[in-house]
C-alpha cells in the first residue's frame, strides 16, 4: 500500500509539474504571440520623463534614450516626437536630454512612464501629413480590411504593410517621400489590427498566415490598375511581402521588395520577444508552446522562408542593433543573392526603426532602389 501511495504521489507530482510547465510555456509564448498593435514590444525598455522645457525633454539615461535620429515618444495618454540627443544639456548622469520637436496629443509630465516608438505620425494621411487619400475597405478572407489609398500618377504602386507592435500609422513615416515621387500608396491594416478582423485563434503568427491579407491587397491593386507593385514591409510585414512574392497567384506583378528589419527566423524572433518578459529557463517552453498553439514550426518546418524564393529586386534596410529580428539573417540573404538583393546597413537603430535613425540617408538609398522600378 505504501508503495502504491508513493507511486501515485510521484505520478501526481510529475503530472502537476508537467501541467505547470505547459502553463508557464503558454504564458511565456503570449509575449510573442499577443503583441498588441500600437503597444510596446516586450524588448522595449520603459523610460521615465524627468522634465520638459522649451524644445527639450529629459529622460532616464538608457541605451534606448541615446538612440540616434527621430522617434515617437509614447506614454499613457500622450504622444510626442523627439529628435536627437542634445549634447551638454543634461545636468545629471542619470538623464538624457533630447530635442522635443512637438507634442501630438496629451502632455508628458515628470514621472510619466514612456517608451520610444518608430511611429512619428498619428491619425491618417490627411490629418497627419495633409495628403489627399481615400479610406478603402478591401474584402479579405476573414472579413473587411481597412486601407488608406494615397493616389499618384505612376502605374507602379507601393503596398505598405507594418509589422510587430505598430499599426498602419507606421507606414506614414515614408508616405510623404513616396507621394513626392508620385507613387500611388496602399497602406493596409490586416488581421489583428484595430478595425480589422481578428485572427481565428487570436494570435499573431509573425507573418506566416497574415500574408494572405497582403495577397488580397495585391490582387486589389492589380484590379484597380496597377501595372506592377512594390511590396514594402517592416518586421513581420516584410515576412508577409516575402511570402506573397513566393506564393501569390499575382506575383508576376511584383516588381520589387523593400524589407525593413525583416523577420527571417521565426524561432529567433519568438525567443527574443519571449525573453523580454520571460526567465531564460522558460524560453524553450515558450517556443514549444507557440509552435503547438499556432501549428507553425519556424526554421524547421515545411513553410520556412527559403532564399531561393527571392527572385525580384530587393532592398533590405537592417542593422546589428536589432534585438528582435537578428541582422545576420539579412546578411545571409543578401550574400546568397548578390544580383537581386542589396543590404543597406543601419547602425544604432532598434527593430523597425531603420528610417528613424537617419531619414535622409535612408530615403536616398530608397530613391536609388525605386528609380529603375518607376
Amino acid at each position: 500500500m505504501r508503495t502504491a501511495r508513493a507511486t501515485a504521489a510521484a505520478v501526481t507530482a510529475v503530472i502537476g509539474a508537467g501541467a505547470a510547465a505547459v502553463a508557464a510555456g503558454r504564458l511565456a509564448s503570449d509575449a510573442a504571440l499577443k503583441v498588441p498593435p500600437g503597444g510596446p514590444l516586450p524588448t522595449e525598455p520603459r523610460l521615465t520623463v524627468h522634465g520638459t522645457a522649451a524644445g527639450q525633454v529629459s529622460l532616464t539615461r538608457d541605451l534606448a534614450a541615446l538612440r540616434p535620429g527621430r522617434h515617437g515618444l509614447t506614454g499613457d495618454g500622450f504622444h510626442a516626437v523627439v529628435g536627437p540627443v542634445l549634447a551638454g544639456t543634461s545636468d545629471s548622469a542619470d538623464t538624457v536630454v533630447r530635442r522635443l520637436e512637438h507634442v501630438t496629443y496629451g502632455t508628458p509630465e515628470p514621472g510619466d512612464r514612456a517608451w520610444l516608438t518608430p511611429n512619428l505620425y498619428v491619425g491618417d494621411p490627411g490629418t497627419a501629413l495633409g495628403l489627399d487619400h481615400t479610406d478603402l475597405v478591401i474584402p479579405g478572407d476573414l472579413g473587411p480590411l481597412p486601407a488608406w489609398f494615397v493616389p499618384g500618377v505612376r502605374d507602379t504602386w507601393v503596398i505598405a504593410v507594418h509589422g510587430l507592435g505598430t499599426t498602419r500609422e507606421h507606414t506614414m513615416n515614408v508616405m510623404e517621400f513616396l507621394h513626392r515621387h508620385r507613387f500611388p500608396v496602399l497602406a493596409l491594416a490586416y488581421r489583428g489590427d484595430p478595425d480589422a478582423p481578428r485572427s481565428p485563434d487570436g494570435l499573431h503568427h509573425l507573418g506566416e498566415t497574415e500574408w494572405h491579407d497582403l495577397d488580397v491587397a495585391l490582387h486589389h491593386a492589380v484590379g484597380a490598375g496597377a501595372r506592377q507593385v512594390v511590396l514594402y514591409g517592416w518586421s513581420t510585414g516584410a515576412t508577409m511581402a516575402l511570402r506573397a512574392a513566393a506564393r501569390s497567384m499575382a506575383r508576376e506583378h511584383i516588381a520589387g521588395l523593400v524589407l525593413d528589419s525583416p523577420v527571417l527566423s521565426w524561432d529567433a524572433t519568438l525567443r527574443a520577444l519571449a525573453a523580454g518578459r520571460t526567465p531564460g529557463v522558460l524560453l524553450p517552453l515558450a517556443v514549444r508552446a507557440a509552435q503547438g498553439r499556432t501549428g507553425l514550426y519556424g526554421d524547421r518546418g515545411p513553410g520556412v522562408l527559403r532564399p531561393e524564393h527571392v527572385t525580384v529586386p530587393t532592398r533590405i534596410f537592417h542593422g546589428p542593433d536589432d534585438t528582435v529580428a537578428p541582422w545576420r539573417f539579412s546578411r545571409r540573404l543578401a550574400a546568397a543573392h548578390p544580383n537581386t538583393v542589396t543590404l543597406h546597413t543601419v547602425r544604432g537603430a532598434p527593430h523597425a526603426a531603420m528610417w528613424n535613425a537617419d531619414p535622409h540617408t535612408y530615403e536616398e538609398a530608397l530613391r536609388r532602389f525605386l528609380t529603375p522600378l518607376m
